[in-house]
């Protein structure tokens, strides 16, 4: 849903299900939201084990138990992806609203369980794409939105690493069963988000992807050729086998672009534009933005889920948003399975 219907409150008590690596963000999100963890859920007696110790919360085995024990308000979703939307519907069903961790699904039917769940009660159902709540991003949608760049043409997104020099992918994001997919969702997933919040609806994709690295069930490389309901074009690449961690957006319209990206340094945003004069070709100008904390846009995506629920402000993304880039991922594995373009139309 695009706003939250949920009478004003205060979030005082919220839980987190899925206590993994990605957790951390989200409870230091809540902290910096002042919202207290009270609960987590995780199979592991071990994660468990240190989460409480942490954070000095209670801890249970079944998310279910969590939620049926404790009176929390809203809970964010971090498990492995197969457990996404059982664990949301769960919450959503007895009346709490929901951050998950993208995706939503893997199944655009229970996407659409979901949305309709958190719309028939009231709730804010709200997708991980953390991206969006970046400065860096809410900077160029700004510059976007001002009619700055003029008619957006080509847009570059690029998200890739190598699991901090691993030998092994880390966890179930290997296994096809458990996540779905290799660094085409687990990555792309972000971007094909961030494409949309740039350029709006997407109406083509194009995929190639290869395993060339790690010995997985599920791609490692990947690259993607988008065509925008505008007309736009743009490339979505993602990979786990970078060097190191790169992410970055590039941005071009016909009165100027941006550049942005993390792989020489603390990213900073770069304007490019004209102000009069032609026929030089390195004749333009520059403006620079620089953010003292560029990357926090988990925290800053948990702020968000909080002040729509307290506020009742415009979800940053919504559920619709989230079962968007689920289409969009699958209409990618489609192309790459079948080696064609192709075509998507807005609200299938």
């Amino acid at each position: 849903m695009s706003l939250s219907s949920a009478a004003a409150l205060k979030v005082e008590r919220v839980g987190i299900i899925g206590a993994g690596a990605i957790s951390q963000r989200h409870f230091e999100g809540y902290s910096l939201a002042g919202a207290r963890v009270v609960a987590v859920a995780d199979a592991s007696e071990a994660t468990r084990t240190r989460r409480e110790a942490e954070w000095g919360v209670r801890s249970y085995a079944d998310y279910r138990d969590m939620l049926e024990r404790e009176d929390v308000q809203a809970v964010s979703v971090c498990t492995p992806n197969v457990f996404h939307a059982p664990a949301a519907l769960a919450a959503l069903e007895r009346g709490v609203h929901v951050l998950c961790e993208k995706p939503l699904s893997l199944d655009l039917e229970a996407c659409d369980t979901l949305i309709a769940a958190a719309r028939a009660r009231g709730l804010v159902l709200q997708t991980g794409h953390h991206l969006r709540s970046s400065p860096l991003a809410q900077t160029a949608r700004r510059l976007i939105e001002e009619g700055r760049l003029g008619t957006l043409t080509f847009l570059r997104l690029r998200q890739a690493h190598d699991w901090g020099g691993a030998a092994t992918v880390r966890g179930a994001f290997g296994s096809r069963e458990a996540s779905g997919g290799g660094t085409l969702l687990d990555n792309g997933c972000h971007l094909f988000d961030l494409a949309r919040f740039f350029g709006g609806d997407v109406r083509e994709v194009f995929a190639r992807m290869a395993t060339l690295k790690f010995g997985t069930e599920v791609e490692d490389t990947a690259v993607c050729s988008l065509v925008l309901s505008s007309g736009a074009l743009a490339s979505v690449e993602t990979a786990w086998t970078a060097t190191g961690w790169e992410e970055g957006f590039w941005l071009y319209g016909t009165q100027g672009a941006i550049e942005c990206t993390n792989r020489l340094g603390p990213a900073r945003l770069r304007f490019v534009h004209r102000e009069g004069g032609y026929g030089d070709w390195g004749g333009v100008d520059e403006t620079g933005y620089s953010f003292a904390t560029p990357g926090n846009g988990h925290a800053r995506s948990v702020a968000h889920f909080v002040a729509s629920i307290e506020r009742g402000l415009p979800v940053v993304c919504s559920g619709e948003d989230g079962r968007e880039s689920v289409r969009l991922v699958l209409g990618a594995y489609e192309s790459a399975r079948t080696g064609l373009p192709v075509s998507l139309f807005a609200g299938g």
